[in-house]
Parts: C-alpha cells; structure tokens; sequence
C-alpha cells in the first residue's frame, strides 16, 4: 500500500458527495468480507495468500473512508453488504481459483469505473482534492488487484463464468445506487 494523504475533516460535503462516499464505504465493506469468504473455503496457498494481502488493501481502503465518514453517514444496509459481500467471495472459492480470478476481475472493474466517476465530477467541480487524492489512491490499488487478478487466470472465462461475471458487476451497480441513498 502506499501513502496515503490524511483523511479531511468532513465538513460541509455536498449531499452527493455524501452519497457517493457512502457507497464506497459500503463497497469496501462488502470488499473485505469478499476476501474474508475466499479464506473460508479456499485451500490453495496462492490463493490464500493474494485474498489475504488484498484483503489488508481493501481494510486499509475501508479505515480511509471510515475516518471521511461518520457513523451516522454510513448505509444502514451495511449487515447486507457484509453478507453478500462475503457470499462473493465464498461462492467462487467453492468453485476454484479461476471463478475467483474472474469474480475479483468482475468487481474491480466495476470499482474502477465507479471511482472515475466520482473522480471526474470532482475534478470538474474543482472542489475537495483530498478526498480526490484519496479516491484515486484507492482506484489504483483496485487496478492492481484487477490486473493481478487477470494475469493469474489461466484462460479467458468460459461462459458460466462470464455469466457470474456479468451477475457480479451488475449486483455491485445495485449496491452502489441502493447505499447512496439508504
């Protein structure tokens, strides 16, 4: 992990800002219980070690958001995140090592978007670049999961695993739009 700028203090945000870091503290929740369902199940050495150095990162990330957030500002839907946050991360590794590549893919390619999306806004409104610097730190470790993800796969995903794939970006789109309002 690298550093990190301290977090701000939370003062004055806008309500969509509010909104959008309210969904990525839900999204690093449900991050590190994705980790936390992989080491559940899987057995494999390598795969075990990647979930828990990933699983540090995304705690780190959550930490960071937790100090921009207070807890009365968090998504009362966070008993929710960490279930299926978790079933994520357990579901695949019942499957093996490549339906966990290809679900940490899946997620971090969402992520990835997502950030941008917030970076963008903030970057337009010239407005808050620590908590911009923050957001693009943690976008680029996501990245790096992402990438590290896809050079251990050992094929492209077949089409059940697409499939999930498609399940997974898609649950997470929900989540995101869900935790920015409840």
């Amino acid at each position: 992990m690298t550093h990190m700028p301290a977090p701000v203090a939370n003062a004055d945000l806008p309500d969509w800002l509010v909104g959008e870091l309210r969904s990525d503290h839900a999204g690093e929740t449900g991050a590190v219980m994705i980790y936390r369902g992989i080491l559940a199940f899987a057995r494999d050495p390598e795969i075990r070690e990647f979930a828990a150095r990933h699983g540090a990162t995304e705690q780190g990330h959550l930490d960071l958001l937790e100090g921009l957030l207070p807890p009365r500002q968090r998504s009362v839907l966070l008993p929710i995140w960490r279930v299926a946050g978790w079933l994520t991360g357990a579901l695949p590794a019942l499957a093996g090592n490549r339906a966990i590549y290809a679900t940490i893919d899946a997620v971090e390619t969402f992520v990835d978007h997502h950030y941008q999306a917030q970076i963008d806004r903030l970057d337009a409104e010239r407005i808050f670049p620590e908590i911009r610097a923050l957001l693009a730190h943690c976008q680029e470790e996501e990245v790096e999961h992402r990438d590290e993800a896809r050079e251990a796969a050992d094929a492209p995903p077949g089409l059940l695993l697409r499939g999930w794939a498609w399940l997974v970006g898609s649950g997470s789109a929900a989540a995101v739009q869900a935790a920015r309002r409840i």
